[in-house]
């Protein structure tokens, strides 16, 4: 957490506040965000530039400026929002960096665990950032073509290809366990040994759970939070993720969970998938 549903949610709700905006000063509370890029450089860099883009890439919110990107990646306690008063107490308490803009407001980056990242790319190195990822599962010349050619060449758990990065963009652990258990496959198989009708069942699932995840703005369980500061509300209708040990909403077979996969929980249905 944050996945696709989450980072694309908060992108939608900052965004229009931040386009054409300069950033007139940068506050950075820890260093320890930081990925190939120092205290002194950032500060720099960001100070008196201008934000003519925001968008999503993967789990990454991206700020464009005319000679660098800002990519956080917020991980699994990080959140993103514009505030137009002063910062409380609380709001400052995990506020790992804040940029103020002109005209007023300032965007906080909150982490309470600090555990997601900053990287500061020029246009060539988020190219090559970028070229690295996997395709966006949502764009329109995404195909269950493509998912299957990636799948195909692993021998690895369904479950684990489709959360690599380099194989998909923005998928993972919660809506991994949805959409396979929505198209009906064990999660544990080995992704070259599913076929066709299971490339495109898996394909249609893992694009209407993400689309139905942004629609209701995401998942939160604790830590997660919009671009406007409200929880999401998708864990309303998860219908394997979080529900080891109850009953299967389908067949009623009690769901199974699992670290044995991936070390992450996989809750699933013996029945239903197979």
């Amino acid at each position: 957490m944050p996945e696709l549903p989450e980072v694309e949610t908060i992108v939608r709700d900052i965004r229009p506040g931040l386009i054409g905006r300069t950033i007139t000063r940068v506050t950075l509370s820890h260093d320890d965000v930081l990925r190939g890029v120092t205290r002194r450089k950032l500060v720099r860099r960001l100070t008196g530039a201008t934000i003519r883009d925001v968008y999503r890439r993967a789990k990454h919110a991206v700020l464009e400026l005319a000679s660098d990107r800002l990519v956080i990646q917020p991980g699994m306690t990080g959140s993103l929002t514009i505030h137009r008063k002063a910062l409380s107490t609380d709001q400052a308490r995990y506020a790992v960096l804040q940029l103020q803009l002109n005209r007023g407001g300032v965007l906080v980056y909150r982490d309470v665990r600090r555990l997601g990242t900053l990287l500061l790319l020029d246009p060539t190195g988020w190219e090559r950032y970028s070229s690295a990822i996997g395709p966006e599962p949502l764009e329109d010349d995404f195909s269950a073509e493509q998912l299957g050619a990636a799948l195909r060449g692993s021998r690895q758990a369904v479950k684990k290809v489709i959360m690599d990065q380099r194989h998909l963009a923005g998928v993972g652990n919660i809506y991994a366990n949805e959409a396979l258990f929505a198209a009906g496959i064990d999660p544990s198989k080995p992704a070259s040994r599913l076929g066709p009708d299971e490339h495109r069942r898996l394909y249609a699932e893992i694009r209407r759970i993400l689309s139905a995840a942004i629609q209701s703005n995401g998942t939160t369980f604790r830590d997660y939070r919009t671009g406007t500061g409200e929880p999401g509300n998708f864990q309303l209708e998860l219908l394997v993720y979080g529900r080891e040990g109850e009953s299967c909403r389908n067949c009623g077979t009690r769901l199974t969970g699992t670290h044995a996969i991936d070390a992450r929980i996989t809750v699933f249905c013996h029945h239903c998938q197979s």
